[in-house]
């Protein structure tokens, strides 16, 4: 099987470029598309359709000659693991039947279940148009307000991984700066145009009348559903975005007069800035809502500069606390989704989820946990639009892979194995780490870690291999985990023996 983790890391050379200069050098295949499907963890569909005999196999690699940091990339070796490692472990073969991607939210149709999330990725009618072009089903638009909306720079910092990438990103930014009656334009450009691309409209008010006049015209103006934006972090007045998310009484209350403003669709977007969103999400029901987007970003702090003792982004010399998002926030979305996925009080509403998509695989966990539809920001700011032809063709192929006709059928299948509490887990079995010589560096960091973090089962030998004491391991896997070369997987079981009777 193909360990995304060791083939990504053989790849942190490469940059993803825009109109990749290796692909440009190469006469037989799309090198750039083949590696950014390994770095999102789509390789066997980029291995289904990698071709047959292998078009690197006899090449002198001009693609990595032509890379932006030349010969830094193992680009042939890369696409030679596709067909020589991967290719062959394949189950089955893409029949290219997209139908499996097709939903809907609330009723309307969509043709895959890829949104963008309100932000500055869907903020003017150019970035929607090429998001719809690459192939995007509907974007959440960036959130419509009445009041005057004037932004601080910089308003973005991150917390970033070995190579640079982006792990945890926060923003300071809030609403569109576009007025009403711009926006209003927007849409009905991009209904005119994209008619089958599906509009959701964020909107927030500062009282019932404008909850509800909002809601009408941006239905009135193109827009397929509203999106009521009760959790952005960021607001400069207090009583809105997250300070209304944290109230279900005022949830209820503005999601109440945003359903008396129009006949389509209504979500309740909420903040996860709270122990529990289940009372929120059931306050938006009872005020009308036909669905829930969440989460939206985190309150947070990224880092404090240590000479001028100011927090990220600095702005003249002051920060303030901003919205979080990312892979970072996957983990913490996740839980609020499976949370509302098994509350029976919300059957029947649309669960529209974002939090740290990046990978079709994210979406993917997101639906068994009950989504029905995904929604992205962060991983576009980094990566494009073009992130969605990974998203798409590796769901694509894992429903078919699964036997599954439709992404419906995959929704909520993870729900029974959750539980909020750990006193549901059986805790007598141990399974036993397995160590696999072969793959074996050598270098301790098993043996370090069990002995400063584990259960000292672990030392190293003369030869610089583990030796493993099974009489001390408790079958934490904490060395599964910290392993960099993968040589240690889950191994064989110690199950007690049945008590007396």
């Amino acid at each position: 099987m193909f360990d995304r983790k060791i083939y990504r890391s053989d790849m942190l050379e490469c940059v993803l470029c825009q109109d990749a200069p290796c692909s440009r050098a190469c006469s037989r295949l799309d090198p750039a598309a083949m590696l950014r499907s390994i770095w999102f963890g789509n390789e066997r569909a980029a291995a289904d359709r990698f071709p047959d005999p292998n078009p690197c196999a006899d090449c002198s690699a001009p693609c990595e000659a032509a890379c932006v940091r030349p010969h830094r990339v193992a680009v042939r070796a890369l696409m030679t693991k596709l067909s020589a490692e991967v290719k062959p472990d394949l189950e089955i073969h893409a029949s290219g039947k997209a139908d499996r991607l097709r939903t809907d939210l609330c009723g309307i149709p969509l043709e895959n279940p890829f949104l963008l999330s309100s932000s500055v990725v869907g903020s003017t009618y150019d970035m929607c148009a090429r998001a719809f072009e690459a192939g995007w089903a509907g974007v959440s638009f960036k959130t419509i307000c009445s009041f005057e909306i004037h932004e601080a720079s910089p308003r973005y910092s991150a917390v970033t991984g070995d190579n640079g990438s982006i792990i945890g990103f926060k923003n300071i930014e809030q609403l569109s700066d576009h007025s009403v009656e711009e926006n209003m334009r927007v849409f009905r450009q991009l209904k005119e145009n994209y008619p089958s691309k599906f509009i959701l409209a964020s909107i927030m008010g500062q009282d019932d009348a404008e909850w509800e006049y909002l809601a009408g015209i941006c239905e009135e103006n193109g827009a397929d559903a509203v999106e009521l934006n009760f959790s952005c972090p960021n607001m400069m007045e207090e009583g809105l975005g997250s300070d209304i998310g944290q109230v279900p009484e005022l949830v209820e209350q503005f999601t109440a007069a945003a359903r008396r403003g129009t006949k389509i669709p209504v979500l309740a977007k909420l903040t996860p800035n709270v122990a529990r969103m289940s009372p929120a999400a059931e306050a938006a029901m009872r005020g009308g809502a036909d669905g829930i987007a969440a989460i939206n970003t985190i309150k947070s702090i990224t880092g404090v500069n240590p000479h001028t003792y100011v927090t990220a982004p600095s702005v003249r010399g002051m920060s303030a606390v901003g919205g979080y998002s990312g892979c970072a926030v996957k983990p913490i979305s996740m839980r609020f989704i499976a949370e509302m996925g098994r509350n029976p009080a919300l059957d029947g509403l649309h669960i529209s989820a974002m939090g740290g998509i990046e990978t079709w695989k994210d979406a993917l966990d997101y639906i068994l946990l009950g989504a029905d539809s995904v929604q992205v920001t962060t991983a576009v700011m980094q990566y494009g639009y073009r992130i969605v032809d990974d998203l798409r063709s590796g769901l694509e192929y894992y429903l078919e892979e699964k036997g599954f006709e439709s992404v419906k059928e995959a929704r909520g299948l993870a729900l029974d194995s959750v539980s909020e509490t750990t006193d549901v887990l059986e805790r007598d079995t141990v399974v036993f780490p397995k160590f696999h010589a072969e793959k074996c560096i050598g270098c301790g960091r098993c043996a370090i870690s069990c002995a400063d973090g584990g259960h000292q089962a672990i030392r190293l030998s003369e030869a610089r291999k583990p030796v493993f004491n099974g009489r001390k391991c408790v079958g934490c896997h904490l060395c599964v985990l910290v392993c960099p070369a993968r040589a240690i997987t889950p191994g064989r079981k110690r199950i007690p023996k049945p008590r007396p009777q």
